[in-house]
């Protein structure tokens, strides 16, 4: 005979309690590790705040990169399940593309207002080690290659515009990916219409015109040294700041904070680490400057296509294909924002301010196209942030495609927010 209290929802069902207590773990660890980053929570933390010991705590995950793993694999399992619902409800792609993003932001309100899980932003993947971070990548690789088949589906039924798919899924999810970090600030009872304004801007894009806004070639920018003038100290120490801040930042892109390693860089610049430590004194240090410098180069491109002369969308146009060229060539890298939790929250919010006044420079120039009509009316704040997570996610391109025409790529790439998805009537 069996008992009620066998059922798997019977709260005396062992497998029942173990999983609630393990979602609970992995939700907690995730709104932690969004609002402080990884680096900065430890397990006690975690452990404290669910009123648990750190005993108790080791019974579910002995180490606290095990949990990041964890809350990983969670969110990836979430979109996949998200994925599994869309495909069984809708067979059209552009309402699959627009319940994906409705199911994202449905989901953030949900563990905001406490009815739902959080899910950690997948921001360190590169930190992680051996099978974790093969086993986090498959999972994402795997999504990836999901969305960019709808993309595919809608572009052979004509129901949207002709584009490339990789770039375009590339750039959708860095706009999704972004939205933990300005979410936030809209109010619970806005967030349904700002679904809908995300979804008008990456249907329609900015362009006001009839037919699909056609690039002009890139105007001659500022020299490198420019671009540099925040460091402009004597040239010689000048050209060693800007050699420790260019492999710095690809080591962090790459690796992680964690899984970056300062003698590495040291080996990597061919330096004495008495050298390398003169000029850098700690890990820390080294990526606040990553940022700073990523910083500088988007204010000077800024400075640079803020060209009175031109409408509003050739300077979007410009400003984006610049910063993706410096992303992606000997200028660059530009630092990612997945390191951005490893910072010290004081720090942290030096380069978030900065990075909310580069926002609403790209702001002004979506105002000015507004103005002059070469923009559609859309909403500036949701168009910022949804361009500031595609430009985050472009400097892992090659990770994806070819980039053998660097300003082909960087035409491609933005050509979802500057045309749309669908076609133009």
């Amino acid at each position: 005979m069996t008992t009620d209290s066998k059922k798997p929802t019977s709260p005396f069902n062992r497998t029942t309690q173990h999983d609630a207590k393990r979602a609970a773990i992995l939700s907690q660890a995730a709104r932690l590790f969004n609002s402080k980053g990884s680096r900065a929570t430890t397990l006690k933390d975690i452990a404290e705040s669910l009123g648990l010991t750190k005993t108790s705590l080791y019974y579910y995950v002995k180490t606290k990169e095990e949990l990041i793993y964890q809350c990983y694999m969670a969110t990836l399992q979430r979109h996949h399940g998200n994925l599994d619902r869309i495909e069984k409800d809708y067979s059209d792609p552009v309402e699959r593309m627009a319940a994906f993003f409705s199911l994202h932001f449905e989901d953030w309100q949900e563990a905001q207002s406490g009815e739902g899980s959080h899910f950690a932003a997948l921001l360190e993947i590169a930190s992680l080690q051996g099978s974790h971070r093969t086993d986090v990548e498959a999972q994402y690789i795997s999504m990836f290659k999901r969305l960019r088949q709808i993309l595919r589906d809608g572009i052979d039924i004509g129901a949207l515009r002709s584009f490339d798919a990789t770039s375009a899924t590339r750039a959708i999810l860095g706009s999704v990916e972004w939205s933990f970090s300005w979410l936030h600030k809209v109010p619970k009872n806005e967030l349904s219409e700002i679904v809908n304004q995300a979804m008008d801007i990456l249907g329609h894009g900015f362009n006001a015109g009839d037919a699909d806004y056609k690039p002009l070639p890139l105007t001659s920018g500022s020299s490198a040294k420019h671009q540099l003038e925040g460091f402009n100290r004597r040239e010689q120490n000048r050209l060693k700041q800007e050699a420790f801040y260019k492999t710095g930042t690809w080591f962090f892109n790459k690796k992680g904070f964690n899984g970056t390693s300062l003698d590495e860089i040291a080996e990597q610049l061919n330096v004495s680490k008495g050298a390398f430590y003169y000029h850098i004194k700690n890990k820390e240090d080294l990526l606040f400057n990553c940022y700073t410098y990523s910083q500088d180069i988007m204010a000077s491109i800024y400075a640079d296509t803020t060209d009175s002369a031109a409408t509003g969308l050739q300077n979007i146009d410009q400003t984006c294909r610049r910063i993706f060229i410096a992303q992606n060539s000997d200028q660059g890298p530009l630092i990612r924002y997945n390191t951005i939790t490893s910072l010290p929250m004081e720090r942290r919010k030096k380069i978030l301010a900065r990075t909310d006044k580069s926002n609403q420079r790209f702001g002004d120039l979506i105002r000015k196209g507004i103005e002059d009509g070469s923009v559609r009316p859309i909403n500036i704040f949701v168009a910022e942030n949804l361009i500031s997570g595609a430009i985050n996610a472009a400097m892992d391109i090659q990770l994806w495609r070819n980039v053998n025409d660097i300003e082909s790529a960087a035409i491609d790439y933005f050509d979802i927010f500057i045309n749309g998805l669908l076609p133009r009537k």
